[in-house]
Formats: C-alpha cells, sequence, structure tokens
C-alpha cells in the first residue's frame, strides 16, 4: 500500500533500513571515477577566469522538440519497497506569508563540457544529503550514453546562476552516481542523476603584472591560499591571479529539497527550471536567464515514448522547452520555506496536441532504485578545495 506523503510517511534514515541491501544495490548503481582536488582546483578554474567567460559561453543541453512521440498511458508506477522519503533542510527558518510562487534558493545550473568539446548546461537542484553536498539532475546531464562517457571532466554547479553571476560559489562535481541501466541500455526510464560535490569556490580576479604573475605561480603546491587559478589571457595579453576562498558546503548555503521514492501518482507537483530552447514552431518564449516554473498535476498512470523506449514515465502538463532538463520536480512544495520533496527531474519535452508547442513533460518515476542511486551519492563526503 502506498502511503501519502506527510504524517503517515515514515522518513527512511538517509542509509536507513528501509533501501534495499548494499549487494543488491551495488549492482543497479553506476558511479563515476572521483575527480581528485588537483583536478576539481583546474576544473573551477576553467569556468571561472575571465570573470566566468566559459559559463556565459555555455548553450542548453539540445533536446529535440520538433519530431517526438506523443505520451501514451502505459499502466500503473511499479513500486518495489516502501514509500520514502528524506525530509529537506533549510538555510534559515523563513516567516513569510506570501501568496507568491517563491523560487526555491536550491536551484541553478549545472555546467560540463560535452564528448565533442562543447560547453553545455542544465538545470539541477541541490537536495538533502549527509554531507550537504548532493546535486540531483538528469542522466543525460551526468553521463553520454551514445558514447559510453560520463561527463565529469569539467562539471560544475551554479546555485542561483544568473548571467555569469556565482552569488553561492561554484561546486565542481566530485563523483557521479547514475542507474546502470541508464549507462549501459540507454533506458530514459532511469534518466536521473545524483552527483556529489566538493565545497563551493569563491574568486576575487585580479590583472598583475608579469613579474608578479610568475611570482604567485612559483608558490609550492601546498600553498593555496592564492595562485592556483592564475592564468595568461592571451586575447588582452594580460596576466591575472585570482584569489581563491572557500565558500562552504552546499547545503548549508542554499538548503537542500527532501527526496522521496514509491509514491503515488495524480500528485500535485512544482517543477523549476532554466527553459531556453524555441517552441518546435520557432516561437522562443524562454531566454534560459531566469527561472520558470510549472504548477499541475502528475499524470494518472504512467506514461510512454517510443522515441526514447521510455515504458514508465511520469507526465506533467507544461510548456516548459530544453534547457528545463534536470530541473526538480517538487512534492509538498511550501512556497514559503521553498522546500518539498524531490520526486522527480525534468527529462523530455512532448507536443501532445500537435500544434508545434511543447505542452508535456515527463519525468523517471522515482522507485526505490532511484533510493539508492541517491544513498551512493550522499554517503560521498567532499571537502574544501582551498
Amino acid at each position: 500500500t502506498l502511503v501519502p506523503l506527510g504524517g503517515g510517511l515514515a522518513t527512511a534514515a538517509l542509509l536507513g533500513a528501509s533501501l534495499v541491501g548494499t549487494a543488491q544495490a551495488a549492482s543497479h548503481v553506476k558511479p563515476s571515477e572521483s575527480v581528485s582536488i588537483t583536478s576539481a582546483r583546474g576544473i573551477a578554474a576553467f569556468w571561472l577566469q575571465n570573470n566566468g567567460a566559459a559559463l556565459q559561453a555555455a548553450t542548453y543541453v539540445e533536446e529535440d522538440t520538433t519530431d517526438v512521440d506523443k505520451l501514451t498511458t502505459t499502466g500503473t508506477a511499479s513500486t518495489d519497497t516502501k514509500a520514502g522519503s528524506v525530509a529537506p533542510t533549510a538555510t534559515t527558518t523563513s516567516t513569510s506569508t506570501s501568496k507568491n510562487v517563491n523560487l526555491p534558493k536550491t536551484i541553478g545550473k549545472v555546467f560540463f563540457v560535452d564528448s565533442k568539446g562543447d560547453k553545455r548546461w542544465c538545470s539541477a537542484s541541490s537536495i538533502q544529503g549527509k554531507y550537504a553536498n548532493v546535486v540531483a539532475t538528469a542522466g543525460h546531464c551526468v553521463y553520454d550514453t551514445a558514447n559510453d562517457e560520463q561527463l565529469m571532466d569539467n562539471w560544475v554547479f551554479v546555485p542561483g546562476y544568473y548571467q555569469g553571476k556565482t552569488p553561492w560559489g561554484i561546486y565542481v562535481g566530485k563523483q557521479a552516481f547514475v542507474h546502470y541501466d541508464y549507462s549501459v541500455y540507454e533506458d530514459y526510464d532511469r534518466d536521473y542523476a545524483f552527483v556529489s560535490v566538493y565545497n563551493g569556490v569563491t574568486v576575487k580576479d585580479s590583472t598583475v603584472t608579469k613579474t608578479e604573475y610568475n611570482a604567485d605561480r612559483a608558490k609550492p603546491s601546498s600553498d593555496t591560499t592564492k595562485g592556483d587559478l592564475g592564468y595568461y589571457d592571451r586575447s588582452s595579453n594580460t596576466y591575472h591571479v585570482v584569489e581563491a576562498a572557500d565558500a562552504g558546503r552546499l547545503g548549508d548555503n542554499v538548503g537542500g529539497q527532501g527526496i522521496s521514492w514509491n509514491q503515488p501518482l495524480k500528485k500535485a507537483h512544482y517543477v523549476f527550471g532554466y527553459p531556453q530552447a524555441p517552441q518546435p514552431d520557432g516561437n522562443k518564449p524562454f531566454t534560459g536567464v531566469t527561472p520558470k516554473w510549472c504548477y499541475g498535476t502528475t499524470t494518472a498512470k504512467t506514461v510512454g515514448s517510443a522515441a526514447k523506449k521510455i515504458e514508465e514515465h511520469v507526465g506533467l502538463k507544461c510548456s516548459m522547452t530544453a534547457g528545463a532538463d534536470g530541473g526538480p520536480w517538487l512534492l509538498k512544495y511550501s512556497s514559503a520555506k521553498r522546500l518539498g520533496y524531490l520526486n522527480g527531474v525534468t527529462s523530455s519535452f512532448y507536443d501532445q496536441d500537435e500544434n508545434d508547442r511543447v505542452d508535456y513533460i515527463s519525468s523517471p518515476y522515482f522507485d526505490g532504485e532511484t533510493s539508492t542511486v541517491y544513498a551512493a551519492a550522499a554517503a560521498v563526503w567532499s571537502g574544501k578545495l582551498f
């Protein structure tokens, strides 16, 4: 029996007994290689140098909405364990009485370089975890199924991102976890990912003389207070020293959404993301600059799409386009607290009534196997880069 989320739902411990055993979990959890601190510093430098020029040059992950199958009803969700959840955490206690929809502080963009060398971004959210360092997004924003490779070499999360600005710092991914069936079989029924990230980094980019630059770069590698992100800007023939500072843990800075699994269908959700792609008819209602939201009730049954071999997704009426990929689907969202329970991530887009406008989106159904992929990421400690 599925218990409605709320007072009747026992909150599962992060790695508690409600999850399947370790041996069984390991069979469907696919981790990436762990990114070292040295590599992570270089990744931070890649995105932050030149006042975040690389961030601003990135484009959304392209999702073809011009030729997609309609969603079809497939059946009821396949629950594999008892319903469960992990509660969200906030950075402050809110007393807001606003009737408007307040955007969650946890949302932002993930940036990475794809297998073709292009800078890309998706939507994502901070979620609760043992070490306050977990990001949830779509699997295709972490793992390239076409080339069978993870995309963690230059992967970062920027909460509250706005036109190159990083208000709470930039968080380099340490290790990503996807479902084995997604990485091996390209199964979009498992198109979700959970990533543990290092503490955030904030920087001050200063122009210096060549002598000062060389002196700073000559410091021993153990001195991480300054200079590890120094660089030469060939286009302007200037030398820079970037003073990096630790911004603290992600969850401590922006909070973390909860997560739930094996929940009933036909429940109200808020969905957030940064849509940018044009509609199939060429209309461009979104800029990708600011986050947008949809509110609706999920389909009463799971849905499928032959185009991506999807057999068990959850659908929701929404006009957001690509760029919103990986954005959180939040159950029991409190606009006052800006918190809820992650119960899906945007995976695919559809023109259901065939009028050349996206009108539905879908997410994988979160079940017990989803919770074990999440738990694997939540168990990874990361720490500081500087």
